[in-house]
């Protein structure tokens, strides 16, 4: 089920007595790594409540069309943007022919008119409803009425019903749905993977109101936080303080000193298979930090700061027992494969990026870069390109390494 990794699932729940499962059908997509909100109709509600559904979704229940707390008031078209695969759970023979219609009359149909995402339909009804000329009649207008490749038909299963007639029409179970839902996405490179990225600068205190830090922005290892998300990863970004917005589908987890990102780091050993530390740690630290805002005093031009040094983050999660694939970063102003090749070496490392961060065009709050790759085999050059495209080239190494 790892391809619902970092998913978007908008479920639809419609009234009818399978809506039951459906608290059981959010639990596995939560499990899976997907993301879930679920819109609920009025009659939907009388068969399970919001409250339990939105307690196992770790999101608001959807109910009205009309939402004051929605952006803008435009909730529905805020979801049919968000989702990536509706699923309609139970879709009953009423909501199939409000389909049919193109009714927007409710919260659920409106946003089926108004995404562009894949909907999926897991009938839900009595048989003999199933079997309906007018049942049937709406399929086969839906059929005609939707690309094949954005309508999913998922059941409907056969056996006894809660009727007690015995026949098609039964809803699917939560694990066949789920199976489905992740057979329509594609595996991407690092689908079922944890990547752990540490990105921007740090800042090292010196009183309640100064710090050392640098000029790193963080906008490497929020491209490469976002690319591998984008194929398929679960990723963690520990981030030192920076302007940027969390990349989509990431955890972002803030920091701001050295000791603080190695904390944060470690916590992530055991559970994660690549290390990429990208962020631009400052070496040193104030050995003591000021209770209060250190005064100027009159008469002295000068002003002694005794440095300690920071934790080696990346060295330190390189040769730990549970160690991942350990990829670190290497900004030089000069000699910089020499440089590169040694830290490769000395921290034991599986791989490290290497860049001329005295070249003003790149590295630094720049939105281009340009660096070369050094591993124990081999090395590869990445010419001048977007921090985006390079984030996919490193990505593709690491791939290459890791296969």
């Amino acid at each position: 089920m790892s391809r619902l990794q970092n998913k978007r699932i908008l479920l639809g729940i419609t009234g009818g007595i399978a809506a039951y499962k459906c608290a059981e059908l959010v639990r596995h997509y939560k499990k899976a790594g997907a993301e879930v909100h679920v819109v609920m109709t009025r009659s939907a509600q009388e068969f399970v409540t919001p409250l339990t559904l939105q307690a196992l979704s770790g999101n608001p229940v959807h109910t009205s069309l009309l939402d004051p707390e929605a952006e803008a008031g435009m909730g529905h078209i805020e979801l049919a943007r968000w989702a990536d695969l509706m699923v309609i759970a139970p879709a009953t023979a009423n909501f199939l022919a409000t389909l049919v219609q193109g009714k927007g009359d409710d919260l659920l149909s409106t946003i089926c008119l108004a995404t562009n995402a894949p909907i999926a339909l897991a009938p839900a009804m009595n048989q003999q409803m199933w079997f309906s000329p007018a049942t049937q009649n709406n399929l086969s207008q839906l059929k005609t009425m939707f690309d094949p490749e954005r309508l999913i038909w998922m059941g409907p299963a056969e056996g006894e019903q809660a009727c007690g007639d015995v026949g098609p029409g039964r809803m699917l179970e939560p694990e066949q749905i789920l199976e489905l839902s992740a057979a329509y996405f594609e595996e991407g490179a690092f689908t079922g993977k944890h990547i752990v990225i540490t990105a921007g600068p740090t800042q090292e205190a010196i009183d309640p109101v100064r710090y050392i830090s640098n000029h790193s922005s963080g906008k490497m290892g929020y491209a490469l936080a976002q690319a591998a998300a984008n194929q398929g990863a679960r990723v963690t970004l520990i981030s030192g303080p920076t302007n940027l917005p969390c990349p989509e589908r990431v955890e972002r987890i803030q920091v701001k000193s050295a000791e603080q990102m190695l904390e944060a780091s470690l916590q992530q050993i055991g559970e994660m298979d690549i290390f990429i530390a990208s962020a631009a740690v400052a070496d040193y630290r104030p050995s003591e930090i000021a209770e209060h805002k250190i005064k100027k005093v009159d008469g002295e031009e000068q002003m002694i700061i005794k440095l300690v040094k920071n934790p080696d983050i990346v060295a330190t999660i390189a040769q730990h027992p549970e160690r991942p694939f350990t990829v670190g970063f290497a900004a030089e102003t000069q000699e910089v494969a020499q440089y590169a090749q040694a830290k490769l070496a000395r921290k034991k490392l599986d791989m490290i990026v290497a860049n001329d961060v005295s070249n003003t065009n790149i590295g630094f709050n720049s939105d281009n870069n340009a660096a070369t790759i050094f591993w124990a085999q081999g090395s590869h050059d990445l010419d001048f390109m977007s921090k985006s495209n390079m984030a996919n080239e490193i990505l593709a190494c690491i791939k290459a390494q890791l296969s």
